[in-house]
């Protein structure tokens, strides 16, 4: 409850500020982002009792809408995109970025080349991307970290 009340103090400080905000999978959300003249909207939703997690909301410049999914302790587990851009996913996946590129290639060596759609699926982590131009849509979400009570349908 405690750590809840700290992520929505956080997100109404950036919302009222207007400071770009994102976060990292795996890690603590950020602000301000690092990246200079990307506005962002920052909205919060919190789940229902059962499942204890909040969702910060963020619209980019381009119009691409993130969500990030925090535990309680404040960690992002998930981030779900939708857009007429392709989202940030170098920022928004972080440290689990290398892991996606390695899984990308693997992926479309196995179709024989191109770009499109990828569903990567590893031990650790989840991405899955699709769309086109003008209307990308992707998920990202560490199985292992998803609340009790929390299902990859949850996300999105």
């Amino acid at each position: 409850m405690r750590t809840s009340m700290l992520c929505a103090a956080a997100a109404m400080t950036a919302l009222v500020a207007g400071i770009p905000a994102h976060a990292e999978l795996g890690a603590a959300p950020t602000w301000p982002a690092s990246t200079a003249g990307r506005a962002t909207r920052l909205v919060q939703h919190v789940s229902s009792a059962e499942v204890p997690y909040v969702v910060n909301e963020t619209t980019l410049n381009g119009g691409t809408v993130v969500r990030e999914y925090l535990a309680q302790s404040g960690t992002v587990f998930a981030v779900v995109w939708r857009g007429p851009q392709m989202a940030p996913l170098n920022t928004l996946l972080g440290s689990y970025f290398p892991a996606y590129l390695q899984g990308v290639s693997a992926l479309h060596a196995a179709q024989g080349g191109g770009h499109g759609p990828a569903n990567v699926q590893q031990p650790g982590l989840i991405v899955q991307t699709g769309g086109h131009m003008g209307n990308f849509a992707g998920r990202a979400y560490l199985p292992a970290s998803l609340p009790q009570g929390t299902s990859p349908d949850d996300l999105q």
